[in-house]
């Protein structure tokens, strides 16, 4: 069993002003996702401005997003017993796949208003996102958020408060397939030009792929459990969704032109 790692979640404290880990690693993937942007940029007839304009509208779908998914998804009772627990983000609570949605819905607007075809924008932006995913898992895990299931693998760790039994790193399973690996693999196959569709079904039927076989290992979480047949999660249940949908656009996507 290897020890849990003992990382303050909060990285900079002046005096009442804190600033967590958590909220590092989503800067940290908005500036990558900037910074790797402006590089593919002209591809698709967009500047550096731009980009930083696409950030933008990006990260507010991404907070928007992923904390009403969350309220919806996992919280409603919470947020129908006190209707204000939604303002209240320092208390934790984002889903990815409210983010997804609020990011899908920010790049519709951005591309109705560059003119530029949705999915040639999304196959653009999909590159971006692993990495500030893998960088939200590990401030999951610096968090001690997303425990695993009980194991007896010799990389197990006992979760702060869940007892002595060594627990998969779930988040860290996470940060692994859906940050780095993912990142790989679309930042390889979108360095020459594809048909349009193909990039954005890779991701979301490769993050599906990546997220639905982790559930396995990952605990449900404690206010849900599971959610059908005794082993179906609500991960599951929303992604599942997300890996027809990706294998459907790389379906589509065989019947564009390679620009």
């Amino acid at each position: 069993m290897l020890p849990y790692p003992d990382i303050d979640p909060v990285a900079i404290s002046l005096g009442p002003l804190q600033v967590h880990w958590y909220g590092l690693m989503y800067v940290i993937g908005f500036v990558a996702a900037w910074w790797l942007g402006r590089r593919r940029a002209p591809r698709i007839g967009l500047n550096g401005d731009d980009v930083g304009d696409l950030i933008f509208y990006a990260a507010l779908g991404v907070v928007l997003g992923g904390r009403l998914g969350y309220a919806l998804f996992y919280g409603l009772e919470q947020w129908l017993a006190d209707p204000l627990w939604i303002f209240r983000v320092w208390d934790g609570g984002m889903s990815f796949h409210g983010g997804l949605v609020g990011v899908l819905l920010a790049s519709f607007y951005f591309a109705r208003r560059k003119r530029v075809a949705y999915f040639t924008l999304t196959d653009f932006v999909a590159p971006l996102v692993p990495i500030g995913l893998g960088a939200g898992r590990i401030g999951n895990f610096i968090n001690h958020e997303l425990p695993g299931r009980v194991t007896e693998l010799p990389w197990g760790m006992a979760f702060p408060g869940m007892g002595p039994e060594p627990r998969h790193p779930s988040s860290l399973y996470e940060a692994l397939l859906e940050g780095a690996v993912l990142f790989a693999v679309l930042w390889w196959v979108s360095a020459t030009p594809r048909r349009r569709g193909l990039i954005s079904g890779l991701f979301l039927s490769l993050y599906g792929l990546f997220r639905f076989a982790v559930e396995f290992v990952r605990m449900p979480d404690a206010h849900i459990g599971f959610v059908a047949f005794g082993w179906v999660t609500m991960g599951m249940l929303l992604t599942l969704p997300m890996m027809l949908a990706g294998l459907a656009l790389i379906a589509w996507s065989r019947r564009q032109p390679i620009p």
